[in-house]
């Protein structure tokens, strides 16, 4: 249910390489525009933003943009042995992948990609075991790049309500699809962002949240606010939908809507942007009235786990930052009467579902998962057994069922689905996938080291076997940092192929993620931002201390706010590293709060429109921190379709760090066409990516690819 903040929030060779490559370089400040005069003053302090013009689509933007992806590719493409990287993450990639099944009805669905398909397949199976495609993305679009960004089930399974984007875009469109006859219905709901479509009791129909069509002119950056909650009627126009629920007064509030297992409730979580905390108001669906305000206050987090009619059970973090299990009659709904079911443990909550009248509880552990069992009234039943340290996506399952799905990986382990039996109390292998390596030659360890400020932090280390620390290896150190998310292990064809060149993976859970539960994230909030950087640099530090790589070896990735991560290591740590990649990122610290969702992110980073907040954003804000002197080689990377992180960041980044660069290293930008902030990119896009990110980063420490991956 507390999905929503996610969704908004939230993933080369010879000395520089050959003489091309060492052209281009010098080509790219002759390529930057001319910088502007703009300056403003906030707070009383005068602040430049000399190429605020690029965040015009102007002729004059366009042609830079066009510049600067002519230069990147070109930089990119006389990089030698390339398509090496290419082949073998391709020979890695194209295994077949089946999800974790889902049930409705009589029906049981699951995506199936064959390998090298662009976007995953749906298919049904039914109560005979017959299969058949439900609906196959690859055939919206020649290219690939439109998505399914969603599906809804009928509870009886017998109509798909699917969300599509394209090129990557936020904005979704929803239409509907008979499953037994595979007819496309008329119905059609747009200017949809950030939402489900929730079906009722009945199937008649789907509750959604929309916005108005913009009106600003700019469909990229314009600014989303005033969600407003609406129920369709199969059947009928869009026009004709009910408003359900609307807070006109409260502009930044966003609707996680959800209809209770049972039919009888219609469900609110009310955030306000990325903050994790959120409200929560019900209304019934059996005796329709007015939305009732259980929870008013934004104090705690609320994610609603299920019902017996008045009985609500929610999983929180009220005064438990770890996260704990109560249930609330909302016939008497005072504080005094909340019961805790499950205490607070040592180990944060990951993820809850009620299964076969039992809590299933997935806990992190030094951010390694545990799957827990309890009695609905919060008796330890038993922990289930994983097959071993990594992560495990669900559990997926119903009240209804004795049994429940779970996907188990590591960062060398490919994703495993498990079917657990609550009679016999083990698990059993569901699908498991043929990927052309062997994990047995592969190792994944967890290590901790110690922050600037002292803190204790976890990093994951993965490499293939026989790796020497010698200090030289090349080193790719990845991280996020931000908006609760936890960096859990997860596997990728394409990182097998990084360590296939004789590369470290190394990932560490900073501060600003959820590892540890609430009070780590908050550590890594506002004025505390900091405390992600410096807990990357540590990272980096501790790789080299210990051997694994040297200064001239190691590249820093991140995106998003990962990317927000790189530029600050740019601008305070450039001497760190050899290569750093900041992709989609968020870099203009005092301005991206009036883009698109971007005011979302002010419970996480603050507002350069509060004059306390300023100061903090102003002396890290990556754009505003780049300053004459030699940079690390960079490729600043974004897509021309990204409307969560306009690409206008990555725009104005780049030109401002080509036009102060004075040492020898390229900086180049990698602007993609028709894609966006990384959901629904087709799979020979998500290849190529990864091959120009090695091969950028192979160039960078002066090594030379093999002819031949392996």
């Amino acid at each position: 249910m507390r999905k929503q903040h996610l969704l908004i929030a939230s993933l080369a060779l010879g000395i520089m390489g050959c003489q091309s490559a060492q052209q281009d370089s010098e080509q790219k400040t002759s390529s930057a525009p001319m910088a502007g005069d703009t300056i403003e003053t906030i707070h009383g302090v005068q602040v430049a933003d000399p190429y605020r013009f690029l965040e015009q689509d102007t002729e004059q933007t366009q042609a830079w943009v066009k510049r600067q992806q002519a230069e990147g590719k070109a930089y990119l493409s006389g990089i030698e042995n390339k398509q090496a990287v290419v082949d073998r993450i391709t020979q890695l990639w194209n295994y077949q992948k089946i999800s974790a099944p889902f049930e409705h009805g009589e029906y049981t669905f699951f995506y199936k990609n064959d390998g090298l398909q662009a976007q995953s397949v749906l298919y049904v199976k039914t109560a005979n075991g017959d299969e058949k495609v439900v609906l196959d993305p690859n055939t919206l679009s020649i290219d690939g790049t439109v998505a399914l960004s969603g599906v809804s089930f009928s509870g009886d399974g017998k109509t798909l309500a699917y969300g599509v984007s394209k090129s990557g875009s936020d904005w979704q469109q929803w239409q509907f699809v008979d499953v037994a006859t595979g007819v496309k219905l008329d119905d059609e709901l747009k200017w949809i962002k950030f939402s489900n479509a929730v079906w009722n009791k009945d199937n008649t129909g789907v509750y959604y949240a929309r916005y108005d069509a913009p009106t600003g002119g700019n469909l990229l950056a314009d600014v989303n606010f005033n969600q407003k909650v609406y129920f369709h009627q199969i059947g009928s126009e869009q026009l004709s939908d009910k408003l359900v629920y609307e807070r006109p007064q409260n502009k930044d509030w966003g609707f996680g809507i959800e209809v209770s297992e049972a039919g009888d409730y219609l469900l609110f979580s009310i955030s306000q942007g990325t903050d994790t905390r959120n409200r929560f108001f019900y209304q019934s669906l059996e005796k329709p009235g007015e939305v009732v305000e259980l929870i008013t206050d934004l104090e705690a987090e609320y994610s609603f786990l299920g019902n017996d009619k008045s009985v609500f059970y929610f999983k929180t973090d009220l005064d438990a930052p770890n996260g704990k299990v109560i249930a609330i009659d909302i016939n008497h709904s005072d504080k005094a009467n909340w019961k805790t079911l499950i205490a607070e443990s040592s180990d944060p909550i990951s993820s809850i579902a009620i299964i076969n009248d039992h809590l299933v509880v997935s806990y992190l552990h030094d951010v390694l998962a545990k799957l827990s069992i309890f009695s609905m009234n919060g008796e330890n039943r038993r922990d289930v057994t994983l097959p071993g340290e990594g992560k495990v996506a669900g559990p997926y399952g119903k009240r209804s069922k004795d049994y429940f799905y779970y996907v188990f990986n590591s960062y060398v382990q490919p994703k495993t689905t498990y079917r657990f039996d609550f009679k016999t109390g083990e698990s059993h292998i569901y699908t498991e996938p043929k990927v052309s390596f062997n994990s047995d030659d592969y190792a994944s360890k967890q290590v901790f080291y110690t922050s600037k400020d002292g803190t204790r932090v976890p990093m994951m280390i993965s490499y293939k076997k026989g790796m020497e620390k010698n200090g030289a290896n090349p080193t790719l150190l990845y991280a996020y940092g931000g908006f609760a998310i936890s960096l859990t292990p997860r596997f990728s064809p394409a990182n097998i192929a990084w360590m296939d060149m004789g590369g470290i993976y190394a990932v560490p859970n900073l501060r600003g993620g959820a590892e540890y539960g609430e009070g780590w994230h908050q550590a890594g909030m506002f004025d505390k931002k900091q405390n992600v950087f410096d807990d990357y640099y540590a990272a980096a530090e501790y790789l080299i201390d210990e051997n694994y790589t040297n200064k001239t070896k190691l590249g820093a990735y991140g995106r998003s706010n990962g990317g927000l991560l790189m530029g600050a290591a740019l601008t305070q740590r450039p001497d760190l590293f050899a290569a750093v990649l900041p992709a989609v990122g968020v870099l203009d610290m005092l301005r991206f709060h009036k883009f698109t969702i971007g005011w979302a992110w002010t419970s996480e980073y603050g507002s350069a429109d509060v004059a306390e907040q300023f100061p903090a954003l102003l002396a890290y804000s990556p754009y505003h921190n780049v300053t004459k002197r030699s940079y690390p080689a960079t490729m600043v990377m974004t897509a021309d379709h990204d409307d969560r992180v306009v690409p206008l960041h990555s725009f104005k980044f780049g030109a401002m760090m080509q036009a102060q660069q004075q040492g020898d290293a390229p900086i180049i930008m990698r602007i993609e066409s028709k894609a966006g902030h990384g959901a629904g990119k087709p799979t020979s896009m998500k290849i190529d990516e990864f091959a120009d990110i090695y091969s950028f980063l192979f160039d960078s420490f002066g090594l030379k690819i093999p002819g031949k991956v392996n």
